[in-house]
């Protein structure tokens, strides 16, 4: 092996090894165990949610398979819909062309070369990752498969009477043109306007303090023109009277009628709510609450139409209403429209007031427009009925949550499900099989001809719906879809229901619960057994990573490091904002000032993992990346040690006799004991406290111990044959093991490895990742011999704290007297003298006899042995003591500076609380040190 760590050097070809030799497919017969990947969009690259997840993924998939499971990690991308249309359109603008320039057939061919560009990319990127999916299986969800799957979905829930077309009210995009979901919807806290308007009432009544007018506040004046009431709550004594009387709507003259609701809230401006049914989700269950008529009066670029369209609840139109509008406002878009209308109202005395208010103005996340609630015709899926299955199956405990309380958000989402809207006027996206006729009826089938044939439609004119699904839909049918669904294959058979799913709480409602929902009600199964939900990644500050904070990191960014130049390029390229992005350069140089090392896969992974406790955000922290690379070295540098002990020399592995010390019976009995806790603690999934015993291991116990323990019998020429056979053949297996133990944590380093020591430990195989995982053996756990290493330990800390605090070198062999001393501790004196003399370069040991009064020495404890180093002819007393005098006497002045600045009343009353805390932490800190340093400088004046 080379001397020095270089994981370039070694993972990129270890991985062409593993998945040219086909080692990532199911083998085996065990149990199966699959996990389907969150299918990434392919929209760009990955970032780091996506390096964390696929680290617990993999550790998942790497453990399983060791365990002899017959694993499947299903790797494929989401075409996520808007996300990439917007991301091709932009390319076009970028050379003058919009997408209707090219039609629809010309535009899906630039999505698809788009899709191919980043679909290799992203690919690129997992296998860098060390993810070891079968590459074999791959989907995509707008493949041909899957595109049958979700054509097949939509029938059958359709005929199940679990879809259907309705006018609702939906987040309208005015830029994309396109309704969007929820989780596309942003919200931002900005400074805004209420506005408070006289809404004169009818038929000359008047309120009971006599006003011949209401006064409603809205943030929205723009939208009174498609008013339908205002609603009053029905406990409110000031409206009581007026509740089923009339209010003439100002500009319009159209008389509306006043309600009651609860919704109003009495305490909030004067009570008086106005109610637009059409353009606030809120005010729409007013509407459904009191059969309002819905007054939709935006076009689809949010601009006012010249005639309202008028609906009644249940969609159909209504004919009733007076649709005309004042034709000033007609084609004015919402704002310019909301100027002219809040001016008439002041030019008509009926503007009451404007007062400063905050504002939450819901944005599309990817257009950056305001999202308008529009009235529209779309598809929906009536989730009530599947709502109701999908709570059952996790309140029965065929699916977990992990942590146990987000079944609690998943409840709550889930009871108070509203229908879902499935349809997007997108170009890119599964294509709705749904065909009109020029009547307008609708049908439904796979294709065309199958509609043409179910409903005896003959040569009659068709034409296909224009709208494509919600990505949400296609990825909701992933954990079937993708093993062959709708057909029985045998891979659907054997994998379904899959084991886990690994994903993040933001979408457990926009994902998980549809995947739940979808699955069992079209497989009659559930689509997992556990959710694993964890937290986000944030960066070292705890804020959220994202573009405009310039804090994103690309997870190959550190697996490969980058140098400044690039790092700001690729933080700052594209920002129409020079001053943001003059911003966010100023910060990376000052995080980054030499840009970012290259780390390697299996450090990153390590500590991701290591960050993993459940359900809480990751707050990622390149200081820990760097001390786990520490790791990996600490590792590579034992297993070098290891074969330079063990190569060619005689390990017992072919049964020769052995005999075990104490040291090596300590390791093995501290291996089972480790085996036992990373494997419980994975089953809990519980990765930071898996990563943590395992760390401990091999950098507490291992590294740091028994190597060390082991070098007087591995160079003592006079040792026993079979004692130096024991050592080797415990270093050599318990490396073997912690390598499989490592394995899903940091796959590349212990492949290397263990191939490098195979043949020494005795082991056989093509590849460590299809080895059997490390079982603990009980009988191998020795209390014995961990009471007696335990106790060296601590006797060579008491004499090394001893030499630290003297100044006494390490070269310098010195003698110890020990005193109160058990039966035991003699015996552990008497077995382990040659290694304490060879480790803790002892001179010799002596027993205090019974009345002997101790010399001047430095003591430690060892339980309640005590442990001196007489200190004469130890060090130069005079210079000791001329130290010892300069450093108390630095000390003593700091400790006068900083109390001086504490008894200060005018320091105290006008310094912050934390500068304070610190002044007094400084202070203690001073005071403890000058102590010691005193005690210290007794003891050596008395000598």
């Amino acid at each position: 092996m080379d001397k020095t760590y270089q994981p370039h050097a070694i993972e990129t070809s270890w991985y062409q090894t593993w998945e040219q030799n086909n080692y990532f497919a199911p083998q085996g017969s065990g149990e199966p165990y699959t996990i389907m990947i969150p299918p990434p969009n392919v929209t760009g690259s990955l970032h780091m949610g996506h390096g964390f997840n696929n680290s617990i993924m993999d550790a998942l998939i790497r453990f399983r398979r060791m365990q002899g499971r017959n694993t499947l990690w299903q790797p494929g991308t989401d075409h996520a819909g808007i996300a990439t249309q917007m991301v091709v359109e932009r390319q076009l603008a970028a050379d003058g062309i919009g997408r209707h320039d090219l039609g629809r057939e010309k535009f899906l061919e630039k999505v698809w070369e788009w899709k191919e560009q980043s679909g290799g990319t992203i690919t690129r990127q997992i296998r860098r990752l060390g993810s070891s999916v079968d590459w074999s299986r791959e989907r995509f969800t707008m493949d041909e498969g899957l595109s049958e799957s979700v054509k097949e979905a939509f029938v059958r829930l359709h005929k199940d009477g679990l879809i259907y077309r309705g006018k609702r009210l939906v987040n309208w995009d005015t830029k994309f043109h396109t309704a969007i979901s929820d989780l596309e919807v942003e919200n931002h806290d900005e400074k805004g306007s209420l506005w408070n308007l006289r809404y004169p009432l009818a038929d000359g009544n008047k309120t009971a303090d006599g006003k011949d007018y209401l006064i409603v506040a809205t943030t929205r004046p723009e939208t009174m023109l498609g008013d339908s009431a205002v609603a009053v709550h029905p406990e409110d004594e000031r409206y009581k009277a007026l509740i089923g009387t009339f209010v003439e709507l100002p500009l319009v003259g159209r008389r509306i009628p006043i309600i009651a609701d609860d919704y109003c809230d009495p305490e909030f401006g004067t009570g008086c709510v106005k109610i637009t049914p059409a353009h606030d989700f809120n005010d729409y269950e007013v509407g459904k609450r009191h059969n309002l008529p819905l007054l939709n009066i935006f076009d689809k670029n949010a601009a006012v139409l010249a005639q309202v369209q008028a609906f009644n609840v249940d969609g159909s139109v209504n004919s009733q209403i007076d649709c005309s509008l004042p034709a000033e406002y007609a084609g004015l878009g919402r704002f310019e429209a909301r100027k002219q209308i809040v001016a008439a109202f002041e030019a008509a005395g009926l503007l009451e007031s404007i007062d400063a208010h905050a504002l939450k103005v819901p944005k599309g996340d990817r257009s950056g427009t305001i999202i308008e609630p529009w009235l529209t015709d779309q598809w929906y899926v009536s989730t009530k009925p599947l709502a109701e299955k999908a709570i059952a199956v996790v309140e029965s405990g065929e699916i977990q949550f992990v942590p146990k309380q987000y079944e609690n958000m998943y409840f709550s989402w889930m009871r108070d499900i509203q229908d879902w809207c499935i349809s997007r006027q997108l170009w890119w996206g599964h294509r709705i099989p749904a065909w009109y006729d020029d009547a307008g009826n609708v049908y439904v089938g796979r294709d065309e001809a199958e509609v043409r044939a179910t409903h005896n439609l003959g040569d009659a004119n068709l034409r296909q719906d224009e709208d494509v699904l919600d990505t949400w839909f296609s990825s909701g049918l992933w954990t079937f879809s993708t093993l062959g669904w709708p057909q029985q294959t045998p891979e659907l058979k054997t994998f379904h229901p899959t084991d886990v799913l690994v994903t993040g709480f933001d979408i457990i409602f926009f994902w998980v619960a549809r995947m739940i929902m979808l699955s069992t009600h079209l497989t009659g199964q559930i689509p997992f057994k556990t959710v694993y939900v964890h937290g986000l990644v944030r960066d070292g500050q705890g804020q959220k990573m994202s573009k405009s904070k310039g804090n994103v990191l690309d997870p190959l960014d550190i697996v490969d490091g980058i140098t400044l130049d690039e790092l700001l390029e690729k933080r700052t390229s594209g920002m129409m904002q020079p001053k943001l992005a003059e911003k966010i350069a100023k910060q990376t140089r000052a995080e980054f000032p030499d840009g970012i090392a290259a780390y390697g896969t299996d450090a990153l992974r390590f500590t991701n993992l290591a960050l993993a406790s459940t359900g809480r955000d990751i707050k990622f922290d390149m200081g820990r990346v760097e001390g786990y690379r520490n790791f990996c070295n600490k590792l590579w540098n034992a297993a070098n040690f290891v074969l330079e002990n063990t190569d060619g020399q005689d390990t017992g592995i072919n049964g020769e006799a052995v005999e075990l010390s104490s040291v090596d019976r300590w390791i093995i009995s501290q291996l089972q004991r480790t085996e036992a806790d990373v494997t419980r603690h994975l089953d809990a999934f519980r990765f930071d406290l898996a990563a943590q015993s395992l760390y401990e291991f091999v950098w507490d116990q291992y590294c740091a111990w028994y190597l060390e323990l082991v070098k007087p019998v591995l160079w003592d020429e006079n040792a026993p044959v079979e004692r130096q056979r024991g050592t080797r053949r415990t270093l050599i297996r318990v490396l073997e093991v912690v390598l499989r133990l490592a394995h899903p944590f940091m796959p590349f380093i212990t492949e290397e490895i263990w191939q490098r020591i195979k043949t020494q430990a005795g082991v056989s195989g093509d590849t460590i990742m299809l080895q059997a995982w490390p079982v603990a053996n009980e009988s191998r756990i020795d209390a014995a011999a961990e009471g007696d290493i335990e106790w060296v330990k601590q006797l060579m800390l008491g004499v090394r704290q001893i030499r630290g605090e003297m100044k006494i070198s390490m070269a310098k062999r010195i003698d110890i007297i020990v005193a109160n001393a058990s039966a035991s501790d003699l015996r552990r004196l008497n077995d382990n003298a040659p290694l304490l003399n060879k480790l803790a370069k002892l001179e010799s040991v002596r027993v205090l006899a019974a009345g002997e009064e101790a010399p001047m020495s430095a003591t430690a404890l060892v339980g309640e042995m005590e442990v001196l180093v007489p200190m004469a002819g130890l060090i130069d007393k005079d210079a000791e003591l001329a130290r010892l005098d300069k450093e108390i006497a630095r000390l003593s002045g700091e400790v006068q500076r900083v109390g001086g600045k504490l008894s200060n009343e005018g320091f105290v009353a006008k310094a912050p609380a934390e500068v304070l805390d610190k002044e007094r932490a400084k202070l203690a800190e001073a005071e403890q040190a000058l102590a010691k340093l005193v005690e210290q400088r007794e003891k050596i004046a008395n000598l």
